[in-house]
């Protein structure tokens, strides 16, 4: 059971890796070769940071990361991660699968240092982002990558969705799924009545894991349920991180309500 005030995000991840085949596979390896781009990963290491169903990291491996480090604070998001690895990779010796937290230094230093460090989605939800920003920001060889996304801060609709999280957690499971339905009606009604005016059924939808492999209602799910919440801006995360010694190489603005996306570079 999840702690009081925290989102269930490993029970979330279970259910979906149920949708999970070799499409959304592909999609999760083109979204991290078109970040870091071509060859990036090419007999590398990789640390993938509040793992979740494990995605990313299989997605590195297929990239040709020579070791991947795999951890989540969440117990069920190892077990999740881990059905991954079953499924699709059963010979991985060079993939690891650990339950830890971000936030423990005793934990993180016994990890060693990695050529590219991958959060998405996940350091806004420890608790202490900045912390585990920076925290991340160690794990990193010098010249490698740090590449995390982070939500966008978007002033007084930040408290309003810190509140529909709060609300969401305090509600009786049996009712959640039915919270969660309202706002996937909000985010994809509109586009799913365009499709249909223009002879293209759900045609939006669908597409939806092109982008990364996800799903479009788990990822709402996430999102209206996922506590602790935190978010920053761009500038900030910019600010931030070049103060830690790393530079810019690329930026992806979301512009809304979800995730930015980085790559920095630490120094050689």
């Amino acid at each position: 059971m999840p702690e009081a005030g925290r989102f269930a995000f490993g029970e979330n991840w279970k259910a979906y890796l149920e949708l999970v085949g070799e499409d959304r596979v592909a999609a999760a390896v083109k979204s991290l070769q078109d970040m870091l781009g071509p060859g990036a990963l090419e007999g590398r290491t990789f640390a993938d940071i509040g793992c979740g169903s494990g995605l990313f990291s299989l997605a590195a491996l297929k990239l040709g990361a020579s070791r991947v480090v795999s951890f989540d604070y969440d117990l069920e998001s190892v077990d999740a991660a881990r059905g991954m690895k079953e499924r699709f990779f059963l010979s991985a010796g060079n993939w690891s699968i650990e339950q830890g937290s971000i936030l423990d230094a005793g934990f993180v230093s016994g990890l060693g240092r990695f050529d590219c460090v991958y959060s998405w989605g996940v350091l806004h939800h420890t608790g202490d982002m900045w912390r585990a920003v920076k925290a991340a920001a160690g794990m990193v060889k010098p010249g490698g990558f740090l590449f995390i996304a982070l939500y966008n801060r978007q002033g007084a609709l930040t408290a309003f969705w810190k509140a529909v999280k709060v609300f969401y957690n305090r509600l009786p499971r049996p009712l959640r799924p039915l919270y969660a339905s309202v706002f996937f009606l909000r985010f994809w009604l509109p586009a799913s009545v365009r499709d249909l005016l223009r002879g293209r059924p759900f045609a939006t939808l669908r597409s939806y894991r092109g982008r990364r492999g996800m799903s479009a209602w788990h990822d709402v799910v996430d999102w209206v349920g996922g506590l602790p919440f935190e978010a920053a801006s761009v500038e900030d995360v910019r600010s931030f991180c070049t103060g830690l010694g790393f530079h810019e190489v690329r930026v992806r603005r979301e512009g809304g309500h979800g995730c930015n996306e980085f790559v920095f570079r630490a120094a050689p």
